[in-house]
Parts: C-alpha cells; sequence; structure tokens
C-alpha cells in the first residue's frame, strides 16, 4: 500500500540510497508516478526481477538533501477521508502538495481546486 511505499522511500532517502525496490501493485506505480511527476522521484519504473514484478524508483536529492522531506497519511486504512475541492487548504505555506484521489486519477489540492474535483485525501508530502 501506499502508506509503506512512502515510508521506504523516506527512510531510503535518510539513508542516503540511491534505488528503492518494493512490491508491485498498480496503485503503488501510480503513486511512484505521481511524486515523479511531482519532483520528489527522478523516476518510477516497473521491474522484473526474476518472475515476480517490481516497483523501481530513483531517489531525488537537491544538494545532497533528500528532496522529501516527509509525509503524513490524512487517510488511513481504518479511515478514509473525502474532501471537496472547497475544503483543500495548502500544505506547509505552499511548500508541500496534498494528493487526492479523484475519478481523473490522482491529482494535487492545487489541481484539484483549479478543476473543481474532489475525492479521498491521501496524504500530505514536503
Amino acid at each position: 500500500m501506499y502508506y509503506d511505499l512512502l515510508a521506504k522511500i523516506k527512510n531510503a532517502q535518510r539513508a542516503d540510497k540511491e534505488i528503492v525496490l518494493a512490491p508491485f501493485s498498480n496503485f503503488d506505480f501510480a503513486v511512484g508516478k505521481f511524486l515523479a511527476t511531482a519532483g520528489y522521484l527522478v523516476s518510477a519504473e516497473k521491474r522484473a526481477v526474476g518472475k515476480k514484478p517490481m516497483l523501481e524508483f530513483k531517489l531525488r536529492y537537491t544538494n545532497g538533501q533528500p528532496a522529501m522531506t516527509d509525509f503524513k497519511l490524512v487517510s488511513k486504512p481504518s479511515r478514509h477521508i473525502y474532501v471537496g475541492y472547497r475544503d483543500l487548504k495548502p500544505v506547509r505555506q505552499n511548500q508541500g502538495i496534498g494528493v487526492i484521489s479523484t475519478p481523473d486519477g490522482l491529482v494535487s489540492n492545487k489541481e484539484a481546486r483549479k478543476k473543481k474535483l474532489g475525492g479521498e485525501y491521501l496524504f500530505e508530502i514536503w
């Protein structure tokens, strides 16, 4: 699940790793692609390790510092939080982004307000 994936990425960046491998799932792949387009990862690709499909994430560093400092889960497996576009606020004074799962796929909180989309508020990252 994406919450485990975010913790793996954060811990790998703190350990100065270059690549993180995770078991493949379509939703984790979508989250990885979103983080890559948002600038928190260099790339997110599907690889086959033996017979198992795996996800390979190349981590991004800026001046030796990790691009992703921390994250906060908003929706959890035990409690799903749904928001409308009017309820979306800036994350960390526009230093981070919120990720919302909408019918159009994963979008940032800024995009959701612009497109007037609501959905499940998954997590915040900065």
